[in-house]
């Protein structure tokens, strides 16, 4: 019996994965300095969940394991280290009194707005960096990435006072 050789990769997608990959390690790199920067000890997963909970509300806690895409065993560690650190706190159920929900405090929403912040100003100063030719097809090229891996658009009015002189 002979075995199957694998189907080609199709022109060009070695390289955009390649570029793909060194730009994920940059934005990795962005990200693990804006949460190092804020003093708090929190992982990339940890800060993960609270931005979760601060862009979709309180949530039951398998819910929130799903959409992290970890095991309710994990997502219960982290959302009960977050519950001690005080960015997270649980909250009966109305709907059904036996369960509970996940929310944001005030200090955790507070540490997700430094943190974006910070992240914001140092993709910024990297943006101004790109030479400008660039920039749309990156903006398009970008936005289907995030719709090929099921990640929701950012609203760009939201960055609205981190633009770019020119950029709308």
């Amino acid at each position: 019996m002979s075995e199957a050789k694998p189907a080609p990769v199709p022109a060009g997608v070695t390289e955009m994965v390649a570029a793909v990959v060194t730009a994920s390690r940059a934005l990795v790199a962005v990200s693990a300095r804006s949460l190092a920067a804020v003093g708090e000890t929190l992982t990339v997963p940890q800060f993960r969940m609270l931005v979760v909970l601060e862009a979709g509300g309180p949530v039951n806690l398998s819910r929130l394991a799903e959409h992290l895409a970890v095991n309710p065993s994990t997502a219960m560690r982290m959302a009960d280290r977050l519950v001690g650190a005080g960015m997270v706190e649980r909250t009966t159920d109305p709907a059904d009194r036996r369960a509970a929900k996940l929310a944001l405090t005030s200090a955790g929403q507070r540490v997700v707005h430094q943190v974006t912040r910070r992240r914001q100003k140092e993709i910024t100063r990297i943006v101004e960096a790109m030479p400008v030719e660039h920039r749309s097809a990156m903006v398009e090229a970008l936005q289907a990435f995030a719709d090929a891996a099921g990640e929701p658009q950012v609203d760009p009015g939201t960055y609205g006072e981190l633009l770019l002189p020119g950029w709308n």
